[in-house]
């Protein structure tokens, strides 16, 4: 296996200069030496073939006994020196000083077909910022990530991507809940792949330590390699890093909230520089249509990264890294300005997501109105998000009525006349609205079919995969990965992972209550 490599990361940034593996507060330095932990008994149980092709890795590579070694952290590959990085960061709420990579190890950097990749291990073993933790990885919380990240990558949404996922023949002892009731779990580790994983938590932990010389060489070298059509770094190109930082995290939170898309734990150390989605622990799907669900129990009483506050806390975690650039501007009214356009585009750039979802491709004022109606009305009984909206493609005029929708609400059965009545009424406008529509129903469709996905990784069917793989059947994983793949598709063959969360999957952990430590 030739991989053509790069290092622009280790041999441009400042590294530690202590060696040892020890918990640690690390000063001037953006990441430590490291080498990932040996396993017992590595197993690579899938690949993204599409992945590996990105990175120049053939099929027949994937199977290797050196890409099994190389992806688990057992072999390091030749002159290459693994890294985890420094950073700080703000989690739910409060400044948290020093976390950086506690379970997360950098092997290298490939360059194939003019793209630079990162590739990053997940669980591979202890670094100097793991902290109290042991740096591991569970195969129940790998699998979510596995499949999220690819998932969420043919849905059209800015994310990190998945290489491999393997079995590390190792057990890991975790509290699933943090209930006092540790269980050991089988180890696994995700290899992860980004042009790259720097973070909002980066530039914090330096301006946070008054250490402006390293906050001016990693900003520099991340608008070399990131951001260079901005031009070569000055105080005008530093706002302007800003404004597309600013920009990219706007796209990809309307895309979230697009799909249905619940981070769970919207920290500044798990917000990317580059606006991607990062960092898949407690996640969910929203089943039933609901502004005020979070799949995280730690955030359960708050609720602060609940569905609808997320680019509430995308513009909050902005103002935490405006505060960090600072001392590079030295002018407060240009950050506060890329800060108030943040706020006027989310205002105009979810109203045409929206309108898109709904089929509205003409202008009128009434828009908003008939959105912010479905809103509510959505809200009346327990209706599926992603269901509604796909089967809202096939609504043709007021004749059709309920039934289009039916499929969507939970207990259709037990509706009360006027729940009925409210829906009635907004279909009735919608009807009116869509005759000012000049597509055809047919060209409609197809238009809000290409938005509305019809498959996501629904909660329950990651916790069906874990299942089987916990008895080491892993057939769900690779069929959910093909699924994904194609996730605005009709797939008759598929049509059974096109329904609403079965009962059993309503409370159950992993489905419905996750951790950080999921």
């Amino acid at each position: 296996m030739q991989l053509s490599l790069n290092n622009t990361f280790t041999s441009e940034l400042p590294a530690d200069k202590i060696l040892e593996n020890s918990r640690r507060q690390v000063h001037n330095a953006v990441f430590s030496y490291v080498n990932p932990k040996k396993t017992s008994a590595p197993k690579v149980i899938h690949t993204s073939k599409e992945m590996a092709n990105q990175l120049g890795i053939s099929l027949k590579e994937t199977k290797s006994d050196f890409f099994k070694n190389v992806f688990t952290g057992n072999k390091i590959y030749p002159n290459t020196t693994p890294f985890a990085m420094c950073y700080g960061g703000h989690q739910f709420g409060n400044w948290a000083g020093q976390l950086g990579d506690g379970r997360a190890i950098n092997l290298f950097e490939i360059e194939h077909q003019n793209k630079n990749w990162k590739v990053q291990l997940k669980g591979a073993g202890e670094t100097p910022y793991s902290r109290t933790a042991d740096g591991l990885a569970v195969l129940r919380s790998s699998i979510r990530e596995y499949l999220c990240a690819e998932a969420m990558y043919h849905l059209g949404v800015p994310t990190t991507r998945s290489l491999s996922l393997s079995l590390s023949g190792d057990n890991v002892l975790r509290d699933i809940l943090y209930n006092g009731n540790p269980a050991y779990e089988k180890g696994a580790i995700v290899s992860r792949i980004s042009p790259s994983f720097l973070r909002f938590g980066n530039f914090e932990i330096f301006a946070a330590r008054n250490d402006v010389k390293n906050l001016k060489i990693l900003t520099d070298y991340t608008i070399k390699h990131h951001f260079a059509h901005l031009g070569k770094p000055s105080k005008e190109v530093y706002l302007k890093f800003f404004q597309e930082v600013s920009k990219q995290t706007l796209e990809m939170i309307i895309h979230w909230q697009r799909v249905g898309f619940v981070h769970g734990v919207m920290n500044t150390d798990n917000m990317s520089i580059l606006g991607l989605t990062i960092d898949y622990g407690p996640y969910g799907w929203l089943e039933g249509f609901d502004f005020g669900w979070t799949p995280n129990t730690t955030d359960r009483q708050n609720k602060r990264y609940r569905y609808g506050n997320q680019p509430n806390m995308g513009l909050w975690n902005l103002f935490q890294l405006a505060n960090a650039l600072y001392p590079l501007i030295e002018e407060i009214p240009p950050l506060e300005n890329v800060l108030a356009d943040y706020k006027t585009d989310f205002e105009k750039q979810s109203l045409a997501m929206m309108k898109s979802k709904l089929g509205f491709f003409t202008e009128n004022k009434n828009d908003l109105g008939i959105i912010q109606n479905l809103e509510d009305t959505l809200q009346l009984v327990e209706t599926d998000m992603t269901i509604f909206f796909r089967n809202l493609s096939n609504f043709s005029d007021q004749n059709t009525g309920l039934k289009v929708i039916e499929d969507a609400f939970y207990n259709f059965e037990n509706i009360s006349d006027e729940v009925k009545k409210l829906w009635n009424s907004w279909l009735k406008i919608y009807a009116k609205r869509l005759q000012e529509e000049k597509l055809s129903h047919q060209q409609r469709k197809e238009k809000m079919n290409a938005v509305n996905p019809k498959y996501v990784l629904r909660n329950y069917m990651a916790q069906l995969a874990i299942d089987a793989a916990d008895k080491g059947n892993y057939d769900l994983i690779d069929e959910f990965y093909i699924l994904l793949k194609k996730p605005y598709e009709e797939q008759p063959e598929n049509e059974k992972w096109f329904a609403k969360r079965p009962e059993w999957a309503r409370h159950k952990v992993g489905c419905s209550m996750l951790s950080c430590s999921s």
